[in-house]
């Protein structure tokens, strides 16, 4: 089962290779990662897509939390949470489908960012299954390059993760 995990740690030189080390370790895989600062400079936070049973989740939840560097670690899956992705894709126009792209942008509230005669390079956000859906509507065959930044999430309501 797919698992958003959301953690706060130490914005420190080597914070993220060691949180990287320890899925390497263990042979777990990262499906996506981001990593920013927050509003506290002191801290960063980590999101990470990862798959895996029940108990792999619980036992990379283990060893997340006895890693020096992290200060709070929660699974977003567990509860409520928003989503979202950054996609930047470019496609090839073809006679006749400039119209059908515009719209398939529009309807999954994207926008055309670039174009030239041959190209568009659209921009989107949405969830992970929202992006794959436009690319899947509009022909994995137009598609030329695409680009992802790997879902950001967070808590909904009073799901906080703050030190």
């Amino acid at each position: 089962m797919r698992h958003i995990i959301s953690l706060l740690m130490e914005n420190e030189a080597g914070a993220l290779s060691r949180v990287a080390g320890l899925f390497s370790a263990r042979g777990y895989n990262i499906e996506s990662l981001s990593v920013a600062p927050t509003e506290d400079p002191t801290l960063s936070r980590m999101t990470i897509v990862t798959s895996g049973s029940d108990a792999v989740i619980e036992q990379i939840n283990k060893q997340l939390n006895k890693l020096i560097d992290v200060a709070m670690v929660m699974d977003l899956s567990e509860g409520e949470h928003l989503e979202r992705e950054l996609m930047l894709v470019k496609v090839r126009v073809e006679d006749g489908a400039r119209e059908k792209l515009k719209h398939a942008a529009d309807v999954a509230g994207g926008r055309i960012i670039d174009t030239t005669e041959h190209i568009y390079t659209i921009e989107l956000t949405g969830s992970c299954a929202e992006l794959d859906n436009f690319l899947e509507n509009i022909g994995r065959n137009l598609i030329l390059e695409t680009v992802r930044t790997g879902a950001s999430g967070i808590g909904c309501g009073e799901r906080i993760l703050k030190l």
